[in-house]
């Protein structure tokens, strides 16, 4: 009995030893499994947080260069947080017209950045302090242009320009229009023998936008009537208007037309651009009618495609003619337009030249470069124009970048300080008031005419760095009382106001010019490529572009280097090329 107790006390401590045995195996083998898959859980929630922390630095970078592509505003730290991440990023100017962005990426204090180089598209560049189209640039007496002078016509006056000066000659005379066969004239148009034919019209449209130079009739009198007032005038709803293309008109003498047909030459001391696709018209404004002393003019029947003649009374009543298809002979030349120098005081100890076909009175002091002049240096052709620095489909495109933000209905008056921008107005914009600032935050698009005075300031949002941007307006722009422009805060940023208006010659204008400045501007470049640039009373601008400019008593253009290289962050300008894109 003792011996089998013996045996199943010995038999049961052996099991126990067994199952401890068997215990500490099965914990050491437990121990040694579950501590990799521990160490492996957390390499992975390492890697799984360090990824999402390299995809929210991705997103804070991706949500920055969209940005700046599109033209929305970007702060110089920006943080977007998704869920428990966050990425922080940094934006910053380096030379050259350069950005870097740096994006921090965080999630459970895991840190991962990356980073990104753009650089600017190609710009619009403004290479003169002054530029103008065929009507030229008139200095009054103190004036000055700090910089350079380009004028696709002449450039007269009593001013000082510290730099070169150049006065293009046009393209080549074209007859650009005419209508003359068969060579005796079938039919005839009589015109000052009635108060109800006093004058003449006959419209047309050019081939390419140019200058008019001459006109050519095929005329001749009966008696000795006076001579007529010749008009290129624009269309309104199939007859002359009043919107008078020329500041001086040009003179049909009666003692070059004789008693039997002959082609008789009109010249204008002014030559205005025509723009193709446009209907004008040749107006003959007799001052009096009498029946026995009056012009004919040869004609023909469906002879000339582009246009119509009438008859009537200048600012009065046109009438069609019988039949209506009467055309009178004519022919109209474009270009051919001589570049002149004249009054000007160019350059500065010893350095600046002038440069164009005709140069008269005035001072160089640098080379004189002319073929007619005292003193000329002929060893250059004739400089030829250059083309404006905006296109017409530059202006389209940002007028499309203000149209991606909100509308006003009807006019609109700025009264204390506030942000605008990407917006289109239709109506006015009036800025006013002592200090009050329109900062602005994109393109503005003004339907009406845009106002800025009494002490008023426009300028760019402190984000658009060393960028520019615009005010368009399809009206008339006035800055005046000391209204001032205002950059970024960083050097070489600019607000341009752009005009498409054409004043003073539309009946609209009711004589006022497309952009009127006077006391004070700023950082602004202004343009106005079909109309004319009053500068008066002191004022001081950075740039300006325009038809004709008009650069009254004292009042001074200072052209700005980095203007070559005028970057609009919105727009056909250009915009954010990417460089690189790393992990840093």
């Amino acid at each position: 009995m003792k011996k089998n107790l013996f045996k199943n006390k010995q038999e049961g401590s052996a099991l126990m030893v067994v199952m401890v045995l068997f215990v500490g195996v099965s914990l050491s083998v437990g121990l040694g499994l579950t501590v990799p898959v521990i160490r492996a859980n957390r390499i992975a929630t390492n890697n799984l947080e360090s990824k999402r922390s390299y995809f929210i630095s991705e997103s804070g970078i991706e949500d920055v260069y969209y940005r700046m592509k599109n033209s929305i505003i970007v702060g110089a730290s920006e943080t977007l947080t998704i869920g428990s991440s966050t990425a922080t990023t940094t934006t910053t100017d380096i030379s050259g017209g350069r950005k870097t962005v740096q994006s921090v990426g965080i999630t459970n204090n895991r840190y991962r950045t990356t980073g990104l180089g753009v650089s600017k598209g190609e710009g619009v560049s403004f290479n003169y302090g002054v530029q103008s189209g065929r009507g030229g640039i008139v200095m009054g007496t103190g004036s000055s242009i700090v910089g350079n002078v380009y004028s696709n016509g002449s450039v007269t006056g009593a001013g000082s320009v510290t730099a070169s000066a150049v006065a293009a000659n046009s393209n080549a005379l074209v007859l650009d229009q005419q209508n003359d066969t068969p060579s005796t004239p079938e039919s005839s148009i009589i015109f000052g023998d009635s108060s109800t034919t006093v004058d003449f019209a006959q419209s047309f449209q050019i081939t390419t936008t140019e200058p008019i130079n001459k006109i050519s009739l095929y005329i001749k009198k009966t008696g000795a009537p006076g001579g007529a007032t010749v008009r290129i005038i624009k269309d309104s709803s199939g007859s002359p208007g009043t919107e008078n293309m020329m500041t001086t008109q040009g003179t049909l003498s009666a003692s070059s037309v004789s008693t039997s047909y002959g082609w008789v030459d009109v010249t204008f001391s002014n030559n205005p651009t025509l723009y193709s696709g446009t209907t004008y018209w040749i107006v003959l404004d007799m001052s009096t009618s009498n029946g026995s002393k009056y012009y004919t003019l040869g004609a023909n029947t469906n002879g000339y495609a582009n246009g119509s003649g009438k008859t009537g009374v200048y600012s009065g009543t046109w009438n069609d003619l019988s039949p209506s298809t009467l055309d009178s002979y004519f022919k109209l030349y474009t270009g051919g337009i001589f570049g002149t120098i004249n009054g000007i005081a160019v350059g500065q100890a010893g350095v600046g030249d002038s440069w164009a076909h005709t140069i008269t009175t005035g001072s160089t002091a640098g080379t004189k470069y002319c073929v007619v002049g005292t003193s000329c240096n002929t060893s250059r052709a004739d400089p030829m124009p250059v083309p404006y620095p905006v296109s017409d489909a530059d202006i389209a495109e940002w007028k499309s970048e203000a149209a991606l933000g909100a509308t006003i209905e009807g006019n609109y008056t700025v009264s204390s300080n506030m942000s605008m921008g990407p917006k289109v107005i239709n109506g006015n914009l009036t800025v006013s008031g002592n200090n009050t600032t329109l900062t602005l935050t994109g393109v503005i698009h003004v339907k009406g005419n845009f106002l800025i005075d009494n002490n008023a300031i426009v300028k760019l949002d402190a984000s658009y760095g060393s960028d520019d941007t615009v005010v368009i307006s399809d009206g008339r722009i006035t800055i005046s009382n000391n209204a001032t422009f205002q950059n970024s805060g960083t050097a070489g940023s600019y607000v341009m106001a752009i005009t498409t208006s054409d004043c003073p010659i539309s009946s609209s204008c009711s004589g006022n010019y497309a952009i009127n400045i006077a006391n004070n501007a700023g950082a602004v470049v202004l343009n106005a490529q079909r109309g004319t640039i009053n500068i008066s009373n002191n004022s001081s601008l950075t740039e300006a572009t325009g038809e004709i400019l008009i650069i009254s008593n004292n009042a001074t253009v200072t052209y700005v280097s980095g203007l070559v290289d005028m970057f609009f962050s919105s727009g056909p300008a250009g915009t954010w090329t990417l460089d690189s894109w790393k992990e840093q």
